[in-house]
């Protein structure tokens, strides 16, 4: 009978992932998780042991987890600037995910459908923006955004507006820079799946009488449905911990929970509680995304 274990060639390429998402994912979450219990004190170091070598006991600080959901005497249940953080931080990477989505789509569905020749131009143009400074891009939107911007300027030289409109330092120019950043992210899952789908599918619903937009509806979407997943993800993911968008273009009520941990670690030096805090968001998105794909791997 042939062996049932996979071949060394196998074996490497399944181990490369895993020992990458080992050294660089799960190494630093368990040193996280680990800052997370210590009592710093007064020291000025966050590695501090949590068990005792002579009486054997594992002293574990939980106040960094009870203080993030902890509120003050009188106050709603789970009112907190850091419970309002992470609801802040969820909505508006759901409400970019949702933007990419209706803007990307189409992108992604007109270079699907493009001759084979200007595919990858079409591409290129797409990946364009990551060949520019991340910093550069979204500095780039204040210089539109702010009261005496681009958009400003034009839209009063044509009597649109007779004096500058507040956009920056907005929730509207946080989603603004946002999607424009991820925008990216959404298209390119989508055009791959989009590209592989038979096009015939859609001329066969066309000869059975159905209209474009319900052979789109019926057909299209459905079979794009794992590469709607994958861009949604790839776009909300990173969204939630974003920090240098909100930090520029956001304005003191767009607190989102990648400022909180940057202002808990580097300004009040408190390294367990913004540990905590990132524990805490790492878990928010890790659990749900395990119970989806726990609930495609059932349906399969």
């Amino acid at each position: 009978m042939a062996s049932s274990l996979p071949v060394p060639g196998k074996r490497f390429v399944i181990g490369v992932p895993f020992l990458w998402l080992i050294v660089f994912f799960f190494l630093p979450f368990l040193i996280l998780l680990y800052i997370s219990f210590v009592d710093m004190g007064g020291d000025i170091s966050p590695f501090k042991p949590i068990w005792d070598p002579v009486t054997g006991i594992l002293s574990l600080r939980y106040e960094n987890y009870l203080a993030i959901f902890r509120t003050e005497e009188g106050a709603p249940l789970f009112k907190t600037l850091y419970v309002d953080a992470y609801i802040r931080s969820i909505g508006y990477a759901l409400a970019t995910a949702f933007f990419c989505l209706v803007i990307g789509y189409p992108f992604a569905y007109f270079i699907a459908r493009s001759p084979a020749s200007v595919r990858p131009a079409l591409l290129l143009m797409v990946m364009l923006p990551f060949w520019t400074s991340f910093l550069l891009r979204v500095y780039a939107w204040k210089g539109i955004l702010t009261d005496q911007g681009v958009l400003n300027r034009l839209m009063m030289s044509l009597g649109i507006i007779d004096e500058p409109i507040q956009m920056l330092y907005t929730n509207v120019s946080m989603l603004i820079g946002m999607t424009y950043v991820y925008l990216p992210f959404m298209v390119l899952p989508l055009y791959a799946n989009l590209v592989k789908m038979d096009f015939r599918l859609l001329e066969a619903a066309y000869d059975l009488g159905t209209t474009p937009f319900k052979a789109f509806w019926l057909v299209t979407v459905p079979l794009s449905k794992a590469g709607i997943v994958a861009g949604f993800m790839l776009v909300f993911i990173p969204c939630v911990g974003e920090f240098v968008i909100p930090s520029l273009l956001g304005g003191p009520e767009n607190l989102m929970i990648g400022r909180v941990v940057w202002d808990e670690m580097f300004t009040a030096n408190d390294w367990p509680r913004a540990t905590a805090l990132a524990v805490v968001m790492i878990a928010l998105i890790v659990v749900p995304l395990a119970m989806y794909y726990r609930s495609t791997a059932d349906d399969k």
